[in-house]
């Protein structure tokens, strides 16, 4: 059986790290705020982890190299490391702890992911844009992140599948993302896939009927029906990727 904790520390570092752009990129103030900052900063747990590599404006993410960074967040256990990224109170050890103006603007960015969490219900539409995008560009990556890692429940999925596209579309908006499955292989991508029509398009009623349905405001088939979403392809096939879905908000929070 797959150590759960692993697992969810897989999706913190490869798939809610990557979203951190979307902050960058799209909202004002850490766009202006990180604009001229060049630096690395490591979150580490028993040889694991990722560094977040800001370079004016620009982020990457250096899974290899985890000692060469300006600020180190270390923790003693891949659980705490995995609370702390969820919410918790969790005290790391911090080496770089005198580069205060980098380790003010680091929280600031560590607490805007919490926009992601499902209960946070924002009321500002850039909020609203902002909580789905990086939500579905999260989750896409993520369900590509379990196969890859070797989630069981996920290899047996993909690997029974022939060459399929799962697509995401929040009507109004252009935020789109898809999952690529391949003879057990799985691809994320951003924005909509053109090269063919997708097996399956999971298309959302605006950002309102995104986050009704993130935030699990009804069931999945209750959502069909209320039309906060719409299923073009196989349903079936659509319910069994939400299920999954939902076993990646159980695991980060």
């Amino acid at each position: 059986m797959m150590d759960k904790e692993l697992l969810a520390n897989r999706i913190f570092t490869h798939a809610v790290f990557p979203v951190i752009k979307v902050l960058l990129q799209d909202d004002d103030k850490f766009k202006k705020s990180f604009a001229k900052v060049k630096a690395r900063v490591a979150f580490v747990a028993e040889a694991r982890g990722a560094v977040l590599c800001f370079d004016n404006g620009e982020y990457s993410l250096d899974y290899e190299n985890l000692k060469d960074a300006d600020i180190t967040f270390k923790f003693s256990s891949i659980k705490k490391m995995n609370d702390f990224l969820r919410g918790k109170t969790v005290l790391p050890s911090i080496k770089g702890f005198s580069k205060i103006t980098l380790l003010v603007k680091v929280f600031s960015l560590l607490l805007a992911l919490k926009i992601m969490m499902p209960n946070v219900r924002p009321k500002e539409e850039n909020k609203k844009y902002l909580k789905v995008k990086m939500a579905f560009y999260m989750a896409t990556t993520a369900l590509s992140q379990m196969n890859k890692f070797g989630d069981p429940e996920m290899k047996e999925w993909v690997s029974k599948q022939p060459d399929r596209v799962y697509q995401i579309v929040v009507e109004g908006t252009d935020i789109a993302a898809y999952l690529r499955v391949k003879a057990g292989k799985s691809k994320a991508g951003r924005g909509k896939y053109t090269r063919r029509r997708p097996f399956v398009t999971m298309r959302f009623n605006g950002l309102d009927g995104a986050i009704a349905v993130l935030l699990r405001d009804a069931e999945f088939v209750q959502a069909v029906e209320k039309g906060y979403v719409s299923i073009e392809g196989a349903p079936e096939y659509a319910a069994q990727l939400n299920n999954f879905m939902m076993r990646i908000q159980a695991l980060t929070t």
